[in-house]
């Protein structure tokens, strides 16, 4: 059982995933995630049965523009002068870092609602240069140690475990059927805040047909443009509260449970580090350090949301954590091979889809779900969720 005092998720968003230069592409940071803080706000509301008092808004950024975006974001959601901001950067695990810190801010004794997640407009990241020379990234690590470009070291990673790319081509496929699937049922729907005439993710089902034949990106590697996830723009946002409250700072009126808000509560947590040059695994290790903590296992879990970065990325991750490609706890309605990849927001993505798999869907309480999330530079980031009920 979650302890009382674990923060809970009651409320949860995203806006559609568009890919770089395509629908989204003219919205700032502030334009996707306002959208989605104002709608968690509601629905948290609404949950609640009180007024949400947000003490501050924490969101995953990688690429700019700069300048707090979260604050900004928090301005731009009309939460008033008086609510601050903060801005995390942990490349793709940055949501769901994000997230993390809000709910330990919460459990080390500020007993406020916190809005947490992640946004990244990829279409509209400043262009960086230094001593007048443009250049595509920052470094992931310092002279002297390796620097591989994630696409680079997604290869590397591919040679050094040996998967084939009949096997990166069947874990791509098996995403966008997922999401395909996912998008007929409607599950995607409660989740995703409509947003300049989008109201689905547009990867979805692109690469599918032509992986067979899409070529390889290096000569004589295995990865090509479909078993690499599509860049893409997106938001997404939770709202976290005590979990153990009745009518306090965080949030006034009704809870379920004899206090304890219906949501996800964050049970354990972990980042680690692992070898900058093959920084695909670092999840691996993340998960397991953090369902340690927990008391759990990978069989004590009921779903998965690994961020799908690279196909040969997320079954690196799979078969150091011992589970099987086809996994029906993993990304069970597609990743981000299949949904897009908005790089700051997409660890907070799949706490969204966490949210939309085990609360919206009525699971019972204690099913225990896990989003995780691999770094540039050799970092994983990891967190356990517990449905309350």
């Amino acid at each position: 059982m979650a302890e009382r005092s674990a923060p809970v998720i009651v409320a949860a968003r995203r806006t559609p995933i568009g890919t770089r230069g395509r629908a989204l592409a003219a919205l700032r940071v502030e334009h996707l995630a306002a959208p989605v803080i104002r709608s968690a706000l509601t629905d948290a509301a609404r949950a609640t049965g009180g007024r949400i008092e947000v003490a501050d808004v924490v969101l995953g950024n990688c690429m700019g523009p700069g300048g707090n975006p979260a604050r900004v974001a928090a301005l731009a959601a009309g939460l008033g002068a008086h609510v601050p901001g903060a801005t995390v950067d942990r490349q793709c695990g940055s949501g769901l870092a994000a997230i993390i810190d809000a709910a330990t801010a919460i459990r080390a004794g500020d007993e406020r609602a916190r809005v947490a997640g992640g946004v990244e407009s990829a279409s509209t990241a400043p262009v960086r240069s230094l001593d007048g020379v443009a250049y595509d990234r920052a470094a992931f690590a310092p002279d002297g140690w390796p620097d591989p470009g994630m696409t680079e070291a997604a290869e590397g990673l591919a040679q050094h475990d040996g998967i084939p790319r009949s096997r990166q081509d069947a874990h791509a496929a098996r995403s966008h059927a997922r999401a395909r699937a996912a998008l007929v049922a409607g599950r995607f729907a409660e989740e995703i805040v409509p947003l300049a005439g989008m109201t689905a993710d547009d990867a979805i089902g692109g690469a599918e047909r032509l992986l067979p034949r899409l070529p390889a990106l290096f000569a004589g590697g295995s990865l090509t443009a479909g078993t690499a996830t599509r860049i893409g723009d997106g938001a997404a946002a939770v709202v976290l509260v005590p979990g153990a409250q009745g009518g306090g700072a965080g949030v006034g009126g009704r809870t379920h449970g004899g206090g304890r808000p219906v949501g996800l509560a964050v049970r354990a947590h972990a980042v680690v580090g692992c070898d900058p040059a093959l920084p695909g695994i670092g999840a691996a290790p993340a998960v397991l350090a953090a369902l340690g903590r927990a008391g759990l296992r990978t069989s004590d879990v009921a779903a998965f949301e690994i961020v799908e970065a690279f196909a040969a990325q997320s079954l690196a991750v799979l078969d150091r954590l011992g589970i099987v490609d086809d996994d029906a706890r993993v990304c069970a309605d597609g990743g981000a091979l299949a949904l897009g990849h908005p790089w700051g927001a997409s660890g907070a993505v799949g706490v969204v889809r966490l949210f939309s798999r085990l609360v919206r869907s009525g699971a019972p309480a204690g099913t225990i779900g896990v989003a995780a999330a691999s770094v540039g530079g050799g970092l994983g980031v990891a967190a356990v969720l517990e449905v309350v009920r």
